[in-house]
């Protein structure tokens, strides 16, 4: 497995970093060569099934190599969470592998053909992007969702982890490597690379080799990739989610919905960041936050809120906008349905937003003039997710409008191209 070295296992001179920007190049120049290879979609539904398979007969190799990069992180760290790997969860991934090997192949699909004029016959179908580059921090499980969807969907699949998962995407690369080479097909459908900042910055301007790049992680890192890539950039992952509970509400789904987008995992981007509060539903402010507060979250309100419930502690400017991924909760008391709609509009990530509310009128204008992605009514905001939505797992989770919204799989990981077919045809 080629793997770039990264500063923290060995010093970088001079002449080490030409030789590091060396390998990369070759490593993407393999990529791209392999891209460009033929294989069927039988071909890689087997290796996705064996795959599967060998997630489960390697695990305890996989639990030794997270176990690894666990003990440099503080378990009171919210990445603690996503970067642990358990028996139950390696289970977990090796279903989703399998169920993106049971879906319909996205390739050579027909989005529609015709006659440009008699004779002259335009077909328009999918295609593979080509190279996909994945950077991403503390999720070991996004190195297998990345390779069984890039590769199901024709593409070579680049991986560029945070260090704080070095061991265990360095365990699972090798494990996808083995099983590729076992089935005579090339190892570089799948590249893992360790670089340092500089290295990065040759990374996300590789247009040369990177059809697309997709970071998934932190707003930082999201941004970082952003305003330096010259490769195109598909937006991932920070998610600032709101739950607005209007004035007319059912408040044992109201306390269901909070309690359930809060607390299943605080440490993911579908998690509730924000609740606002109709002024009319202030008076059921204590049974509302009864069940979060014996969870142990910690919840801070705007001045009206605390008013009228003792215990909560006073929010500050910067909370607005902020994506917590802790126990952690703040909540504000709106006006109106226009003034959560305007508040979600300004703060929110275009990730995913909730209304509880019984009002069809209210419900209506809380979707049509929320801008987000996914946007849920009486349900939480815990269901963003690609195996959720039925898409086998996800490659991320776009906050943006273009190429792809939502939870991306198959589909998103394909472009299209036009056939164009004649008898000498020729423009006049």
């Amino acid at each position: 497995m080629l793997n770039i070295p990264d500063k923290a296992q060995e010093s970088v001179t001079p002449g080490k970093t030409e030789r590091v920007f060396t390998l990369l190049t070759l490593s993407l120049k393999q990529a791209v060569q392999t891209s460009r290879a033929s294989v069927s979609d039988k071909t890689r539904n087997q290796i996705l099934s064996e795959l599967s398979e060998a997630l489960v007969m390697r695990m305890t190799e996989i639990l030794a190599a997270n176990q690894k990069d666990l003990i440099t992180m503080d378990p009171k760290d919210p990445k603690y969470d996503r970067l642990q790997l358990t028996a139950e969860g390696i289970q977990a991934i090796r279903a989703d592998v399998k169920t993106v090997a049971a879906l319909s192949s996205p390739l050579d699909k027909i989005i529609y053909e015709y006659d440009i004029q008699p004779g002259l016959h335009l077909t328009k179908i999918t295609v593979p992007l080509g190279v996909v580059c994945m950077i991403y921090e503390a999720r070991p499980n996004v190195t297998i969702d990345a390779f069984s969807l890039c590769f199901k969907a024709g593409n070579v699949c680049v991986l560029k982890g945070g260090k704080e998962a070095h061991h265990s995407n360095k365990a699972l690369v090798k494990i996808i490597q083995d099983v590729l080479i076992a089935n005579q097909l090339s190892p570089h459908w799948v590249a893992y690379l360790a670089l340092d900042r500089d290295q990065m910055t040759e990374l996300l301007k590789a247009r040369t080799y990177i059809d697309v790049i997709i970071p998934r992680g932190s707003h930082s890192l999201i941004e970082y990739v952003r305003e330096n890539a010259t490769v195109p950039v598909i937006e991932t992952g920070a998610g600032v989610v709101h739950a607005y509970i209007d004035e007319a509400c059912d408040l044992e789904i109201a306390k269901a919905v909070i309690l359930n987008a809060k607390t299943r995992r605080v440490s993911v981007c579908n998690a509730l960041d924000c609740v606002l509060f109709h002024k009319d539903c202030l008076s059921d402010l204590s049974a509302l936050l009864a069940p979060l507060k014996e969870k142990g979250v910690t919840i801070y309100g705007d001045d009206r809120c605390c008013e009228q419930h003792a215990g909560l502690l006073h929010a500050t400017p910067d909370m607005d906008g902020y994506e917590f991924l802790s126990h952690r909760l703040l909540i504000k008391c709106v006006d109106t349905i226009d003034d959560a709609i305007d508040y979600i509009n300004r703060y929110g990530s275009k990730h995913s937003e909730a209304i509880v509310s019984t009002n069809q009128n209210s419900i209506a204008k809380f979707q049509n003039g929320v801008d987000a992605s996914t946007i849920y009514v009486n349900a939480s905001t815990a269901f963003t997710d690609g195996a959720q939505f039925g898409l086998g797992a996800e490659i991320g989770i776009s906050t943006q409008k273009l190429h792809a919204r939502g939870p991306m799989a198959l589909e998103a990981l394909t472009t299209t191209k036009h056939l164009i077919t004649g008898s000498g045809h020729i423009r006049i």
